[in-house]
């Protein structure tokens, strides 16, 4: 009976020749019990520096956006003038872009203006200490320059144009067209020069020359050259601002219902 129960037996149910593969590396096992902790390890660092990067940036943002929101709560959407924001000014958010070099360069040109009222300021300091007779108008008389055409002229006619082209109405073009003339003509009497008007000029940079004062002289130079600039830049500009306005079909009419309708508070909204 023990011959035909082992003849019956099945010859491959034993199967501890199976266990193991006989193509394993013997010694992996042993490799791997060395290099896994340091791997590990290693790993375990990687995420760590990789989550302390993500911890970090997230604090950054989250700083950045508190103050946006301090900002916004504290000046709404305004951030013009930089030191102290009083309205909102976005040449690029909020002027169509077949318009934005135009204004661009008109905003340009307010620049050059403020500066130029800056260093007319400083010139007169000097013709005032070079002896001229009537310095101390010319200084008294550009510091008053400084303080009022810097606010009144962005206020005037540049913000006028600046709303002219966003929002396309006529009221604000000929606030810009009567204010912007004025401007032109004002140009056009300080670039002159005369003195104890608180221009330095043509005619005070070349008394200043004769006087033998050199830096007065070139400090008249400079603000004429800057008085020059800019006046016939916006004096090229109303030209073009005049055509368009034509040709979009703006009028005194329109100008006036506009006015009716929406009164002075248009001026200081958006949209």
């Amino acid at each position: 009976m023990s011959n035909s129960s082992d003849i019956t037996k099945n010859p491959f149910a034993s199967t501890a020749s199976l266990d193991t593969n006989p193509f394993d590396d013997p010694f992996a096992d042993q490799a791997s019990q060395h290099q896994t902790p340091q791997y590990a390890h290693e790993l375990n660092a990687s995420r760590a520096a990789d989550l302390e990067r993500r911890e970090r940036d997230l604090e950054r943002r989250e700083q950045e956006l508190s103050q946006k929101a301090d900002h916004i709560r504290t000046h709404g959407r305004n951030n013009w003038p930089p030191f102290f924001p009083l309205i909102f000014h976005s040449i690029q958010e909020e002027i169509p872009e077949s318009s934005r070099f135009l204004i661009s360069r008109l905003y340009l040109l307010w620049l050059v203006l403020a500066g130029t009222l800056v260093l007319n300021f400083v010139a007169c300091i000097f013709v005032l200490t070079s002896g001229a007779s009537d310095g101390g108008k010319d200084l008294g008389a550009s510091i008053g320059l400084l303080i009022v055409i810097t606010p009144l002229s962005f206020l005037l006619w540049y913000r006028p144009i600046y709303n002219g082209y966003m929002k396309e109405q006529s009221l604000y073009y000929y606030i810009y067209y009567f204010f912007a003339g004025w401007h032109l003509l004002f140009s056009l009497y300080i670039f002159i020069g005369i003195p104890s008007t608180g221009s330095a000029g043509v005619i005070q940079t070349v008394r200043m020359y004769a006087r033998g004062s050199l830096a007065a002289g070139i400090l008249c130079t400079l603000a004429t050259v800057g008085w020059g600039l800019q006046g016939l830049g916006n004096a090229f500009y109303y030209k073009q601002i005049w055509d368009h306005g034509k040709a979009a079909g703006h009028s005194v009419t329109k100008a006036r219902s506009e006015l009716a309708t929406t009164g002075a508070k248009a001026y200081f909204t958006r949209g």
